[in-house]
């Protein structure tokens, strides 16, 4: 009986440079897809010998022509880019190799300071839904890109001149909107809450320019409560961590909607920090819109997170966990 072996694949680059690139220092990014993916590469002069079982084989192949085309587009080819290549190719959504969708368009983001591309199947479908919708709702877990995509999103339509300005709002729960005992002003009493949305918002933005663009209302951070009576026309909104409004927040917030603005509202329905027999506004806001169309959902997962990878492990392992001891539903 002879022994069974593992197909070879072989994949053919024509700028060595670039392929010098592609597979890292001290071969870091060829270890990594073998590492993830359960297969062996080998570098043979301007080709790549692939070998393994299938489908692995040829997800390993795509995510190379896939980091290679990037490489030539100008994009940097590091570890997280290795592992976002491998959730892109082995997801459900076609990609073909150059990353393109199967309708053939790019799907990316253009900031000032960086181009902004999905790194997950999911995210490349809540930038469509975002580009489609003018409400979206981005439901799941932390570190899988929804605050920070929107408020990406959010920036190009600023400008591009689609909108005239950005609002970031979170629920400031942890202080229970009640904000006067915290010490210093008013700004002071907020920004600890709104840190994220700052982040998010110098990735995409010189630092010059987020400071003139809040100076002069082209971009706005405050806290939910500061919504309440407004109409928020010409803007792109945004209600980050949604899980902590009551329903009665949330139907506010929802109704600020004015002419030529969008939406995007995302939340984690694990980590509601309300009090304990508080309904969460966004779970509310999901069952009471079910039937309304002109709406966009967008479940993330832990196969989404970005960022380290023991993070996709650990929600995976409290997710888990939860639902053994509590029988939670999913929404």
């Amino acid at each position: 009986m002879t022994k069974e072996t593992n197909p070879v694949v072989f994949v053919e680059f024509e700028d060595n440079q670039a392929l010098s690139t592609l597979v890292g220092p001290q071969d870091s990014n060829i270890l990594r897809l073998e590492q993830r993916l359960g297969v062996s590469i080998a570098l043979r002069g301007n080709k790549i010998a692939i070998s393994g079982p299938e489908p692995e084989i040829s997800y390993a192949k795509t995510a190379l022509q896939y980091l290679y085309s990037q490489f030539l587009k100008g994009r940097p080819v590091e570890i997280e880019d290795v592992d976002a290549a491998i959730r892109m190719v082995s997801s459900a959504v076609t990609f073909d190799r150059d990353g393109l969708t199967t309708e053939g368009e790019e799907i990316s983001i253009p900031t000032k300071r960086r181009i902004v591309f999905p790194r997950s199947a999911h995210q490349a479908e809540y930038i469509k839904m975002m580009q489609t919708y003018d409400l979206v709702f981005g439901l799941g877990p932390a570190g899988t890109g929804k605050t920070y995509l929107a408020v990406a999103y959010g920036v190009s339509l600023l400008l591009s001149g689609q909108i005239d300005r950005i609002i970031l709002s979170r629920p400031a729960v942890e202080a229970g909107e009640k904000l006067g005992f915290l010490p210093g002003d008013m700004r002071e009493k907020i920004d600890p809450y709104l840190r994220p949305l700052y982040d998010a918002l110098h990735d995409m933005l010189p630092v010059e320019q987020v400071v003139k663009r809040m100076s002069n209302g082209e971009i706005e951070v405050a806290p939910l409560a500061f919504m309440r009576g407004r109409t928020l026309s010409n803007a792109f909104v945004i209600l980050d961590e949604a899980q902590n409004t009551t329903p009665i927040q949330m139907k506010m917030f929802l109704t600020r909607m004015g002419m030529n603005s969008r939406m995007v509202i995302t939340g984690d329905l694990t980590q509601v920090d309300l009090p304990a027999g508080v309904l969460s506004g966004l779970k509310d806001a999901i069952r009471a819109l079910e039937g309304v169309q002109e709406i966009g959902y967008l479940n993330f997962n832990d196969e989404d997170v970005v960022r380290h990878s023991l993070v996709s492990k650990i929600v995976r392992a409290y997710d888990q966990y939860t639902k053994s001891r509590l029988n939670l539903v999913d929404y």
